[in-house]
C-alpha cells in the first residue's frame, strides 16, 4: 500500500517535470492590463525591490538590519538563506523532509546537507504522519526540529500528531514536556495548475488548534524574517509558504540575522474608510482591488492590512483600523 502510494505521488512529480510545468513560475510581467491597470506580484509596490527601499522600512530600522548589506533574493532563497542561518547559530538544529536533502522539489533546501552533513539534513520516508511525529520527538529531545512536509495538501495524514500531540504536549504534561521547538514548513495554495492534489490551502484547519502558531508569508523580506521567528519561538509553529510566491516575489534581503515578530500584523497600506484584511498570495490581489476602488470611487480611502500570523492573529490592530 505504502509503495504504490509513493509510486504514484512520484509519477505526479515526473509527470509535470516531463511537461515542464514549474510548480512555481516566475512574475510574470507580461500579464495584460486589466481595466487599464497592471496587476499581481510583478507590479506590486508592497515589494522591497531596491536597497533604498530597504533602508526606508521602518520595521526593518527598528529591527536594526535596514542599513546593513542586502542580496536580491527570491522566496526561496530567503527561506534557505534562513535554514542556513539556524543551523550555523545552533547546534540543535535538524532540517528533514521527503527530498530535502538534495534541496527539495523546490530547492528551499539546497546546498545545506553538503554544507552540514547528513546527520543534521536529511530525507525522511513519504509519510507525512511519521515526519510529523518523529519531529515531535525531537523537539521533545531539545532539539530544534525543522520538518518539511513537501506540499500542505498532504499534511492532513500529520493532523492528528501535530493538533493531538504537538499543540497539547505542554499542556498534558502540567509544562513538563513541550514540543515548542518544532517547526513545520509546507508549500502551500494554488498556482494555477497543481490540480486538486498541489493547491489546497489547508491553514484553516490548523488556525482553530489552540497551542499551534500558524505563519503565512508574502514576501522574501517577511518570508526569512518570519520564519526565523517560528524556529525559535516556543511555540510549535507552522508556517505555510506559497508556492506561487517562491520565484514570484523578489525583493532585496538583509543578510544579517532577522526575527519578524509573531501575532503582530503590518499595515501595508493606511487609510481612512475600508478595512481589507488578508494574508499571503492574496495581498497582492487585495493590493489591486483597492487600487481599482480608490481609482474609481474617488475620496474612498482603504487600509490594507497583512495579518502575516494567522494564529493567533493580531486582533488589536484590525479592531483599531
Amino acid at each position: 500500500m505504502l509503495r504504490l502510494y509513493s509510486a504514484s505521488r512520484r509519477f505526479g512529480l515526473l509527470k509535470c517535470a516531463k511537461l515542464r510545468r514549474a510548480y512555481s513560475a516566475v512574475a510574470d510581467a507580461g500579464v495584460e492590463p486589466v481595466r487599464g491597470m497592471d496587476l499581481g506580484v510583478a507590479h506590486s509596490k508592497l515589494l522591497l525591490r531596491s536597497v533604498a527601499a530597504v533602508r526606508n522600512s521602518a520595521e526593518l530600522q527598528t529591527l536594526g538590519v535596514a542599513d546593513g548589506e542586502t542580496r536580491k533574493m527570491n522566496m526561496c532563497q530567503a527561506i534557505n538563506d534562513a535554514l542556513r542561518l539556524t543551523l550555523t547559530t545552533d547546534d540543535t538544529a535538524v532540517v528533514f523532509g521527503e527530498d530535502v536533502a538534495f534541496g527539495g522539489v523546490f530547492r528551499c533546501s539546497v546546498g545545506l546537507a553538503d554544507e552540514f552533513g547528513g546527520e543534521r539534513v536529511f530525507n525522511t520516508p513519504l509519510t507525512e504522519q511519521g515526519i510529523a511525529g518523529f519531529g515531535i520527538g525531537m523537539a521533545a529531545m531539545g532539539h530544534t526540529s525543522i520538518a518539511e512536509i513537501q506540499f500542505a495538501d498532504y499534511i492532513f495524514p500529520a493532523f492528528d500528531q501535530l493538533a493531538n500531540e504537538a499543540a497539547k504536549f505542554r499542556y498534558r504534561s502540567g509544562n513538563e514536556f513541550n514540543a515548542g521547538g518544532l517547526t513545520v514548513r509546507t508549500p502551500s495554495a494554488a498556482v494555477g495548475h497543481g490540480g486538486h492534489y498541489h493547491s489546497q490551502s489547508p491553514e484553516a484547519f490548523f488556525a482553530h488548534v489552540p497551542g499551534l502558531k500558524v505563519v503565512v508569508p508574502r514576501s522574501a523580506v517577511q518570508a526569512k524574517g518570519l520564519l526565523m521567528s517560528a524556529i525559535r519561538d516556543p511555540n510549535p509553529t507552522i508556517v505555510f509558504e506559497p508556492k506561487i510566491l517562491y520565484r514570484s516575489a523578489v525583493e532585496q534581503v538583509p543578510v544579517d540575522d532577522y526575527m519578524l515578530p509573531l501575532s503582530q500584523a503590518e499595515i501595508l497600506k493606511p487609510g481612512a474608510d475600508v478595512t481589507v484584511v488578508g494574508y499571503g498570495s492574496q495581498i497582492y490581489v487585495l493590493e489591486n482591488a483597492i487600487q481599482m476602488i480608490e481609482r474609481d470611487m474617488p475620496g474612498v480611502s482603504c487600509e490594507l492590512i497583512d495579518l502575516r500570523t494567522i494564529m493567533p492573529y493580531d486582533a488589536e490592530t484590525v479592531a483599531q483600523s
